[in-house]
């Protein structure tokens, strides 16, 4: 039976960490009124580091994956997906998304446990915490720690840092990074202390003399496994000192005599009566150009050498490791850091005496493959690239930290990359000499920072900016897409925008660490190519697009805010507005733009040539996006440290849009609500004292929440985008946890409140709030339109009708006319072709809404620009069907 650890163990524990239980999903709380909604990503499957994949070895299939920004994830065998399990985190605490270790419970396998914390310098507010599950991660209670956790910093791919004891479940020990040593807790992680005779904190540091505080941390210690008879080891970030071992169960520790040193030991694995390690002379994961394999007989006391290939002879250290528990004396190590031509796995079955590789040259630049690689399930694995050979697409990997044989199942490897996860079921064909497939093993993990999102009233719902891969056109949000922006490509995307009258004219730009930073799309951002850019330029910064694509103005990075009247081919300086300014567009009148910049809003009336200053006083600190809304010329929206803005006179004057809200943090707009006459509003931010994201149907005198406290995503908001072809529908983009779309679940309301919030007296714009007759009457066989006018400004209005299908069968298709009588012009047009011939006007379906059941309905929108005072509505509107 167990026995409870003696005297001499407790004694060695000291300095409590405070224990705060908080269960994951508590009940909502907000004053202001809910919506009910589902939330969905997105599917660009993975896009990021996966540094670490642990199974748990006491239950099969049962399989977690942790990330440095995107939370940590369980596998689903029957859907062979990802479950996120850390949705929960929120703004407050957003670090938590940063997963330094994970560990699962060999013996009771319904708990888990994490240790959460992103950074450990200033760009994290929070210490770290241990999270602990007793249900598979579905919910989780938390002990903060007394220092911060580094899930994103250097060294992040070393571990596993957490480790239970097989022997006594009820311990857990956690090997904790910048001189912080080994803790341990004996009450399954609810309280942990310090194990104060533990001789070594680490003193590997990668770069002391860094100001930004990010590479010159100490990386620790870096990972804790078990042997059997009381024995477990530590892996130190000491490259004199790297592994230490206690024969009593952790109440005494020692430096193993005739170790290796000169490097670091990345990873630690038992496998019987040998301890295998990987070992570099750097932390990692992005560097790495020399280390050893090597094993320790615990019998005996012995090490032995095993590394593949002579220090001499390679050009990388060695991270990944793992051993097959069914086989033993299988064993399996990842290079680091093997850039070119791709990374190389070695494989032995001896215990390390004899070695092959994944591949071999083959007369350079040959090479010959036990592997072929699949990625038909997520193509853009190949980076749109096609590499000389030697140098293949797709690549095996990069940042190789996580390498993982399922211990249930000699034929399963899942290993990590810089942005996917990958896997086999055929790995003993290696043995046998004959090919295993390889494919990506990431649907549902999704880990991409989202920088910017546009939804156009045509073509794709959407296209997105991200970092690192750039970003995609989004013609279907459940399907992987084929490839991202690229032709230019451009790194990390950071601004993207469109021309809201003329949707298929797109402008991107990128963080590129050299020319090209701009790109240009005419086919609503399925295509791209390379634009001009001022001199000086060095990175994306912000970029918007006149509603008429005839003006285009770019504050880059590197240079000041520039115009473009040439469609981004040539540029002119502007002028009144500090460089780092950023810029948005009205989304009606084609020459004004707005910018904010140091807590001034600056606008321009000549299309981004000169802008001048308002007289609000903006925030100066604090996460701030300024948007206008579609149809509404000259009104402006800013989310902001203190709370949410509106204009309606381009700037001049702002009101508070609500006191209820305390602070914004992004705005956007969407399809009206049925009967309402503006933009449904979506809000990321705080009200009655809520974080959450919010909409409201009545220009923000009423907010709904549509998110809930299971479906926070940490650092979320930074990229917002309503839909503007379905009414409720929001795209949010997260720091770590990709895009996610949400739509409403309830019932559609009959009417919607049309009341707006006050605001300041505009002075040459005023928008209406009074509609006209919703319904003209209509004629056809077979079905009805609906015509009504959702919103007017001077020189413009917004129109939208609905189409009913009244037949007994279903349509295919359906054509709507009318005749003008005052002038009136449409100038765009979603969700239907709209065509005019004089004041005549024909809309046919779109593609998507032509087919409808007997009884259904369907809407398309429209602007239009009038030449007179009035805008009556047409009469009569005739609709016919197809058959």
């Amino acid at each position: 039976m167990r026995r409870s650890p003696g005297g001499a163990l407790v004694a060695a524990l000291a300095v409590a960490a405070t224990a705060v239980v908080v269960i994951s999903q508590p009940m909502s709380a907000t004053a202001a009124g809910t919506d009910p909604y589902s939330w969905k990503n997105v599917r660009i499957d993975g896009g990021g580091f996966v540094p670490g994949i642990v199974f748990n070895p006491g239950e099969q299939n049962l399989i977690y994956a942790r990330t440095d920004i995107g939370g940590a994830y369980r596998w689903n065998q029957t859907s062979q997906s990802w479950t996120p399990l850390l949705d929960w985190v929120g703004q407050d605490d957003w670090g938590h998304n940063g997963v330094l270790s994970i560990a699962p419970d060999p013996v009771d396998t319904t708990r888990v446990y994490a240790a959460v914390g992103m950074y450990t310098n200033s760009w994290d507010p929070n210490n770290g915490a241990i999270l602990r599950s007793t249900d598979k991660g579905n919910t989780w209670s938390q002990t903060n720690l007394p220092f911060k956790l580094g899930g994103n910093m250097p060294g992040r791919g070393m571990g596993e840092r957490l480790a239970v004891d097989p022997a006594n479940n009820k311990n857990v020990y956690f090997a904790a990074e910048g001189g912080n040593g080994l803790w341990r807790s004996t009450d399954y992680g609810a309280t942990w202390a310090k194990v104060g005779n533990f001789p070594n904190v680490g003193n590997y540091v990668q770069d002391p003399t860094d100001t930004n505080n990010y590479l010159n941390q100490n990386q620790g210690l870096s990972w804790v496994t078990f042997g059997s008879a009381g024995k477990i080891f530590v892996g130190v970030a000491d490259k004199e000192n790297p592994v230490y071992m206690s024969s009593d169960s952790g109440s005494t520790w020692t430096r193993i005599a005739g170790q290796p040193t000169g490097y670091l030991a990345h990873k630690g694995a038992v496998q019987g009566d040998y301890l295998y390690i990987t070992t570099s002379d750097t932390g990692g994961p992005y560097d790495g150009a020399a280390g050893e394999v090597w094993k320790y007989q615990i019998s005996t006391g012995t090490w032995t050498n095993i590394s593949p290939t002579a220090v001499a002879d390679r050009y990388y250290g060695y991270s990944g490791l793992t051993v097959d528990a069914k086989k033993p004396g299988t064993l399996m190590v990842a290079t680091q850091i093997s850039w070119w031509p791709d990374a190389i796995f070695f494989r032995s079955t001896d215990y390390g005496a004899t070695w092959t590789r994944i591949w071999d040259w083959n007369g350079y630049p040959s090479r010959t493959k036990r592997y072929t690689m699949d990625i038909s399930a997520n193509p853009w694995l190949d980076f749109n690239n096609n590499p000389q050979p030697p140098e293949e697409t797709p690549k095996l990997g990069w940042m190789n930290e996580s390498l993982a044989i399922d211990p249930f199942d000699s034929n399963r490897l899942l290993y990590g990359t810089g942005a996917t996860v990958y896997g086999t079921t055929q790995l003993t064909n290696w043995d046998a000499n004959t090919t295993f497939t390889i494919k990506p093993m990431a649907k549902g993990l999704e880990e991409t920072a989202v920088l910017d999102l546009a939804s156009p009233s045509t073509g794709a719902p959407l296209v997105s900016a991200l970092g690192d891969i750039g970003g995609f056109y989004h013609a279907d949000l459940d399907a992987v897409p084929v490839n991202f922006h690229d032709t230019p490509s451009l790194g990390s995307n950071t601004s993207l925008d469109f021309a809201e009258l003329s949707p298929a004219f797109f402008v991107r730009v990128g963080n590129a660490d050299a020319a090209p930073h701009i790109g240009v799309s005419n086919d609503g951002g399925k295509n791209w190519y390379q634009g001009q850019e001022p001199s000086g330029v060095t990175g994306g910064g912000t970029v918007a697009v006149g509603a008429d694509a005839n003006y285009v103005v770019w504050s880059p990075a590197g240079a000041g805010v520039h115009y473009s009247t040439t469609r981004g081919s040539s540029w002119t300086a502007a002028t009144g507005l500090p460089a780092g300014a950023i810029v948005e567009s009205d989304r009606v009148n084609p020459k004004t733009f707005y910018a904010y910049a140091a807590g001034k809003f600056y606008t321009s009336t000549d299309g981004g040539a000169t802008f001048t200053a308002q007289s609000v006083a903006l925030p100066t600190t604090g996460r701030l996006h300024l948007k206008a809304v579609p149809g509404v010329a000259g009104e402006v929206w800013v989310a902001g440290a203190t709370g949410l803005l509106r204009s309606i006179d381009s700037g001049k004057t702002f009101a508070t849009v609500s006191s209820k809200i305390t602070e914004g943090i992004n705005v956007a707009f969407g399809k009206a609500a049925p009967g309402a006459s503006h933009p449904a509003v979506f809000l990321v931010g705080t009200v009655d004292g809520v974080d959450g994201v919010y909409r409201s149907d009545d220009t923000g005198a009423n907010w709904l929440r549509i998110n809930d406290d299971k479906h926070q995503y940490g650092n979320m908001g930074d990229a917002l985008a309503g839909d503007p072809r379905i009414w409720g529908r929001v795209y949010l983009g997260t720091n770590g946890r990709g895009i996610l779309y949400a739509d409403r679940t309830g019932p559609v309301p009959s009417t919607s409140a049309s009341a707006s919030a006050s605001v300041s007296p505009s002075a040459s714009v005023s928008p209406s709030t009074s509609i006209s007759p919703s319904t003209s009457p209509s004629t056809g066989t077979g079905c009805t339109a609906a015509y009504k006018i959702t919103g007017s400004w001077t020189g413009g209005f917004q129109g939208e009708v609905t189409v009913t299908n009244n037949g007994a069968t279903a349509t295919t298709g359906w054509t709507v006319k009318w005749t003008y009588t005052a002038g009136q012009t449409v100038t765009q047009s979603w969700g239907g072709t709209a065509t005019q011939s004089g004041t005549a006007v024909t809309v046919t379906n779109a593609s998507y809404n032509g087919a409808l059941a007997s009884g259904a309905s369907t809407t398309f929108g429209f602007l239009g620009s009038t030449t007179g005072t009035t805008n009556p509505v047409p009469s009569p509107v005739s609709c016919s069907r197809v058959p």
